[in-house]
């Protein structure tokens, strides 16, 4: 015959068992009071940042788009950051800097064994993640809530420091090529400039808009002089001399410093010469301007994080809760003790064997 056995059928078994239960939970009741009070208060700082786009921080962009800073919510961007924020040589640099050997006591710094258990409770204590927000919580847990609130906000910085460092080759090399074209155009404008010069000396232009009333009065005053001494009878001398000044002033071969002849051919050569400077000059000082932003980019350090909120010493524990780890030891062990004694009532009842009949 089969017995059945229910919630309400374990009372009388556990009531049969009261002393050995009892003792049972007041154990764990003192052991896991024991236990909460010993266990350390951890706290938490966190820090919230989000990465900037990197293409606005290079010096191509500054410079050629006036470009600004903007919040890089992409993928890859997110995930860089905390891949280099859960480095193994980003944690080594914090673990050094702040001498956690020492505080988390594993063992003196330079040993296998010491490095690699303070590199396991320090990843232990640090949490980065992306949240809904597409911005990043980096937080960290320690005892000690000035050090985890130290660590947290170096450890941003860290990060900044190595993901500048990514693009900082990059942009050195862009920088340098701002400058290589700054140099070539500031010699072809001196170039340009030295042409310019030879040209007024050889064609004697010096002034266009005055040289070019004198020599247009001049000739027409040579002109009508020739022209009435021709007209009125004058002597051949004067009339030859009239001449010779008119061809004087619109020939080149004649010897005169300023002719129409050399006027024309250097008004036409200044204009290109004016035009290539004036177009050299427009290019050179733009490109002095964009050399000298990205030199300035550069060298300012433009922070690759947009930081939300440094991380602040947390002002109450985060854990051991410890009112929960009593009650869960007292519960587990009723449980327990309540699957030890219906297993020994189960085990007990088996082996009852029905009494022999007595011959007669």
């Amino acid at each position: 015959m089969s017995e059945s056995y229910s919630l309400l059928g374990l009372w009388p078994i556990i009531n049969r068992w009261k002393k050995l239960v009892g003792t049972a939970l007041v154990l764990a009741l003192l052991t896991s009071i024991l236990v909460a009070l010993t266990l350390p208060n951890i706290y938490k700082s966190t820090a919230v940042f989000f990465p900037t786009n990197p293409q606005t921080t290079d010096p191509d962009r500054i410079a050629t788009e006036g470009s600004k800073l903007e919040l890089g919510g992409r993928t890859e961007d997110l995930d860089r950051i905390i891949t280099i924020g859960q480095s193994q040589p980003v944690g080594e640099l914090l673990i050094k800097r702040y001498r956690l050997h020492e505080h988390y006591q594993v063992g003196p710094a330079g040993t296998d064994a010491a490095d690699d258990a303070a590199l396991r409770e320090f990843s232990a204590n640090l949490d980065i993640v992306h949240n809904e927000r597409d911005a990043i919580e980096l937080t960290f847990q320690d005892k000690d809530k000035q050090l985890a609130a130290r660590i947290a906000n170096t450890l941003v910085q860290v990060i900044d420091s190595v993901n500048q460092q990514l693009t900082l080759e990059n942009r050195r090399n862009v920088l340098g090529l701002y400058q290589q074209r700054y140099l070539f155009l500031n010699a072809e404008f001196e170039r340009s400039r030295q042409q310019l010069l030879r040209a007024r000396r050889r064609y004697g232009i010096y002034g266009l808009e005055q040289q070019s009333r004198y020599l247009a009065r001049e000739i027409i005053k040579v002109e009508t002089d020739l022209r009435i001494a021709e007209g009125s009878g004058a002597s051949a001398s004067k009339v030859a001399g009239l001449r010779r000044a008119l061809r004087g002033l619109t020939e080149a071969d004649q010897g005169n410093v300023i002719n129409l002849e050399n006027y024309t051919q250097g008004v036409d050569s200044l204009n290109l010469f004016t035009s290539r400077m004036t177009d050299l000059q427009d290019r050179l000082v733009k490109a002095r301007g964009e050399y000298e932003t990205a030199d300035v980019a550069l060298k300012g350090k433009l922070s690759s994080l947009y930081l939300v909120q440094k991380a602040y010493p947390a002002t109450k524990k985060s854990k051991p809760v410890r009112w929960l780890i009593v009650v869960g030891s007292v519960f587990l062990t009723l449980a327990l003790s309540v699957v030890v004694i219906t297993l020994l009532e189960l085990w007990r009842r088996s082996n009852r064997r029905p009494a022999a009949p007595l011959g007669t």
